[in-house]
């Protein structure tokens, strides 16, 4: 069979494999980047609201908490290319960052698109050969070792070292279709459950099913989950949106992952999740503001005082859960009442069924088993020459530039250390 020969072929044009073609092919290695739709960086493009959040900018400490699956085996890769590098190297591409709240970090042009280019023009510049339109058949293992890949096509491309940085299960109609995992089993490795995470909530409640909030946003809240039992599962803070089907924004989407996983531990079952709608403020502070403004407006019906207070459609349903009539005036309500009002304000009560798909999720939870991949390299254990990236790989983040920062970091080294070993075996 004719080939094509190469040091690295990397499969897979998102962020990841972007990154891991520019590092190996600064290492002198001659570089194929294989990818089965017709451009590079779709989910790039599509990230942060299409603006991409390229990194985040805080401790390295802080970073690895914001990875809850797995973000210790990132500790290594981080300490050859952290998120501080991360920024060096957009910057001297051309691409300057701002950064917003939270630590996250944009292109001062708000657009993706500024960093894909960026990307791809590194790419071009340095040498790398690009196969778009080019699904990969398998890839192939000869001797105990890794040989390179076959094309759909039927075509072979022959090349020491392999890299897969395809990403996982989520947002396929960027590529992400899963198809790394049955090449990582083929070369004998594990591919833990697969899950949702980083993706919007169900919810059964009665204001959800008839639809009396949906659209409705709140800003800067505190939502916590709880497990069957009621002992808390998890904190998040910031913004969210009630949906026809539940809740979302960055702060629910955060909760993706804990709700995912206590179900996978306590099967699929209701999670109570609660909502601190002034997160800033002491329940006997709630209480005794709101009761003054009733004292100040003793006459007015209480949905009326309410407004301004709290968001207008919400007044009815926090008014009906403490079971006060809206038209209720100052002289008809009793204090222990009222208080009992503050603590909904305090903790606004849900009921969670579950997560969207994984397919509809942002990020897709499990995947080929850290276990068997070095941390120092991205190698993996199993298979020599062969290496991952990214999303593929039994690690994710939160939302906030972290997961990107993953793509990055680990492209970074997969593609240092195989055109290393690549060029080792050249001699």
């Amino acid at each position: 069979m004719k080939a094509s020969h190469y040091d690295v072929i990397v499969i897979g044009g998102g962020p990841a494999g972007l990154m891991t073609s520019i590092a190996a092919s600064s290492q002198g290695a001659r570089v194929c980047l294989v990818e089965k739709g017709s451009k590079l960086g779709r989910k790039l493009i599509i990230s942060g609201g299409g603006r991409c959040n390229v990194t985040n900018a805080k401790e390295l400490d802080e970073l690895i908490k914001q990875m809850p699956g797995n973000g210790r085996f990132l500790f290594s890769a981080l300490s050859q290319f952290n998120n501080q590098d991360i920024i060096r190297f957009f910057e001297e591409l051309g691409v300057a960052l701002k950064e917003e709240d939270r630590g996250r970090m944009f292109p001062i042009t708000d657009k993706a698109v500024t960093v894909a280019s960026a990307l791809i023009e590194r790419i071009k510049s340095q040498g790398v050969e690009l196969r778009l339109n080019s699904p990969v058949e398998k890839v192939l293992y000869e001797n105990g070792r890794t040989d390179g890949v076959l094309l759909k096509s039927g075509e072979y491309l022959k090349a020491p070292c392999v890299v897969i940085s395809v990403g996982g299960c989520s947002v396929p109609q960027t590529g992400s279709t899963g198809d790394g995992y049955e090449w990582a089993r083929a070369a004998g490795h594990t591919i833990t459950d697969l899950y949702p995470t980083e993706v919007p909530l169900n919810a059964s409640d009665s204001f959800i099913r008839d639809k009396s909030l949906q659209g409705l946003s709140l800003r800067e809240v505190e939502i916590t989950l709880y497990n069957p039992k009621k002992k808390k599962v998890s904190t998040q803070e910031g913004d969210m949106i009630f949906t026809h089907f539940g809740i979302s924004g960055p702060a629910v989407l955060r909760l993706g992952h804990y709700v995912s996983v206590t179900q996978k531990k306590h099967g699929r079952v209701p999670l109570p999740l609660t909502i601190d709608l002034m997160p800033g403020k002491h329940l006997d502070e709630v209480a005794e503001e709101s009761w003054r403004l009733l004292e100040e407006q003793p006459k007015k019906a209480v949905k009326n005082v309410c407004k301004g207070y709290l968001p207008d459609r919400l007044i009815p349903v926090l008014l009906s859960m403490a079971g006060i009539p809206e038209e209720t005036t100052l002289s008809h309500m009793r204090k222990q009442q009222w208080r009992e009002f503050a603590q909904l304000i305090k903790a606004f009560p849900m009921t969670i069924t579950g997560t969207l798909s994984l397919q509809e999720a942002f990020i897709t939870g499990g995947g080929v088993s850290i276990k068997e991949i070095d941390p120092k390299t991205m190698q993996s254990k199993l298979m020599p020459g062969l290496f991952f990236a990214g999303e593929v790989m039994d690690v994710h983040a939160h939302t906030g530039g972290y997961n990107i920062t993953i793509a990055f970091s680990s492209g970074y080294v997969a593609g240092t250390h195989s055109a290393q070993a690549a060029l080792a075996e050249r001699g």
